[in-house]
């Protein structure tokens, strides 16, 4: 096995809150083990332009509480082709580094294991999404803080729905999974949670909206994932609108607040586990994983198949969802 002396660290893709206490246990245990630890600015775009410097123990404190990233990230089109990785790559040997930490979702672990392939650059991906949407690991970085977000905003709109007697259509951010909508649904006692993994009914939804008009249940709140197949919540909102005159409904869309903000207790932790537990698998040689949390445990997951599978939600969380809002 190669002596690991130098590794580097980046964040790519989507931010998420607890991404700044995984680059400080990244770069904090691998000075404990004597290795020498790069940051690059910009994800992979910083690769290839180079924009890669030595951190210290000092680069990274005081920012575990922090939300975003001090590393930024890009998305870059170039690192998609194989020009662009060799590129990447040397300007990484350059710096004589021999061991890459990437903190991202999925694209950007596609990314890390075709350059792990090309090139002689052992990575290690950790589960940076507030969408959780990765399989492998029980929650990723990001979801707690995100989901929290969501809960006391949706709280706050319980409150003025039900000082007027309104339906709300909240709309929470996962293009590509449920998880936000589900999770910050049940917690707030959303009558209705639309979400990517399930067909819509919107017939059904008009329906029980009348029902509950008829029992003078006049505070409605549904929850809408943004990549719902009806639309959003502001098509979900028009269609209810149109067919159900009589309601005072309201669209309310939450956006990139879920996004930003100090992560929770429970994102810092798993943030601060994963970094540690990233630089442990390079030094004893475990390298294009991707490094989760599974009943507790730590789990490595072959970069592979975390790009190529996702995250099922289990079916009775649909049936947990009808029973508690009848």
């Amino acid at each position: 096995m190669k002596k690991l002396n130098n590794i580097a660290v980046l964040t790519s893709g989507g931010d998420a809150p607890g991404m700044n206490a995984a680059v400080r246990a990244v770069v904090r245990t691998g000075i404990y083990h004597q290795l020498n630890v790069y940051g690059i600015m910009y994800g992979y775009r910083g690769m290839l332009k180079n924009e890669i410097f030595p951190m210290e123990s000092k680069s990274v404190a005081n920012i575990i509480q922090r939300g975003g990233t001090i590393l930024k990230t890009a998305r870059c089109r170039e690192f998609y082709e194989y020009e662009g990785r060799k590129m990447a790559y040397e300007n990484l040997k350059k710096h004589n580094i021999d061991g890459l930490v990437v903190i991202g979702g999925d694209g950007s672990f596609n990314g890390a294991q075709k350059f792990s392939q090309e090139f002689d650059i052992p990575c290690i991906g950790l589960p940076g999404t507030i969408d959780k949407d990765i399989a492998g690991t029980d929650s990723t970085i990001g979801f707690d803080t995100a989901v929290n977000t969501a809960v006391e905003a949706i709280d706050k709109i319980r409150d003025t729905a039900d000082a007027h007697d309104r339906l709300f259509v909240i709309e929470v951010m996962g293009r590509d999974a449920g998880y936000i909508a589900l999770h910050s649904g049940i917690s707030t006692g959303a009558e209705h949670i639309l979400m990517p993994e399930r067909k819509t009914e919107v017939n059904d939804i008009i329906e029980e909206l009348q029902a509950n008009e008829r029992r003078r249940k006049l505070v409605n709140l549904i929850v809408v994932a943004e990549g719902d197949e009806t639309g959003g919540a502001q098509e979900v909102g028009r269609i209810i609108k149109e067919r159900c005159p009589q309601l005072d409904t309201r669209v309310s869309i939450l956006g990139h607040i879920q996004r930003g903000g100090a992560p929770t207790c429970t994102d810092r932790i798993l943030a601060s586990r994963l970094g540690y537990a990233a630089v442990d698998a390079l030094l004893e040689g475990i390298h294009n994983v991707m490094i989760g949390v599974v009943n507790d445990r730590i789990h490595y997951t072959p970069l592979d198949k975390a790009v190529k599978a996702k995250q099922e939600i289990d079916p009775e969380w649909f049936k947990i969802v009808k029973i508690l809002a009848s």
